[in-house]
C-alpha cells in the first residue's frame, strides 16, 4: 500500500513526537517499508547543537533508536536553513518530493485559536501535498506542547 513514510522531527520536543513515532514504526513494520525522520535546522549554533553536522548525529541517533523500538529501515535528513521557522513548510514539501514518500505521519499538537487565523504546519502540509498525511495527537497530556 505505501512505500515510504517521512516523519517530521523537531529533536526540542522529542517527547511530544512519542505517539506519532509509535504510529509511523507500526505501518513502517506492517508494511516493511522504511521511514525517513526529517528535520530542519538554522546553520547557527542552537541549544541541541552547535552545527548542523552535530544535529545531523543527534537526528541519526534518533532514526536508530526508533528503528530498534519498531523494527523498520530507517534513515534520517537534515534540512539546513537560515530561517526555520518560516521555511519549514517549503522545506518538508521539498523533503516530501526529494524522497520519494508517499506518507507522511506527523505529530500535531490540539487547534487553537491561533489556527483559525494561520494554519498549522501539518495543516499546511496535508493541503498542498500530492500524498496522504496523518496528523496524530499526542495523548499523553502534552496536548499543549508543540512539536
Amino acid at each position: 500500500m505505501f512505500k515510504q513514510i517521512l516523519v517530521p522531527v523537531d529533536l526540542a520536543h522529542a517527547e511530544a513526537l512519542k505517539r506519532s513515532c509509535d504510529v509511523a514504526g507500526d505501518l513502517a513494520r506492517h508494511y516493511g517499508i522504511g521511514v525517513t525522520y526529517v528535520a530542519v535546522t538554522a546553520p547557527q549554533p542552537g541549544r541541541l547543537a552547535r552545527s548542523p553536522g552535530e544535529y545531523r548525529e543527534k537526528l541519526e541517533a534518533f532514526a536508530r533508536a526508533e528503528a530498534e523500538a519498531h523494527g523498520h529501515r530507517a534513515t534520517a535528513r537534515v534540512i539546513v536553513c537560515p530561517d526555520p521557522a518560516a521555511e519549514l513548510d517549503t522545506a518538508l514539501m521539498r523533503a516530501l518530493e526529494e524522497e520519494g514518500a508517499d506518507l507522511v505521519v506527523m505529530a500535531s499538537h490540539l487547534p487553537g485559536a491561533a489556527e483559525r487565523i494561520w494554519p498549522s504546519h501539518g495543516g499546511r502540509l496535508a493541503g498542498h501535498a500530492r500524498v496522504s498525511v496523518l496528523l496524530v495527537r499526542p495523548d499523553d497530556g502534552a496536548s499543549d506542547k508543540r512539536p
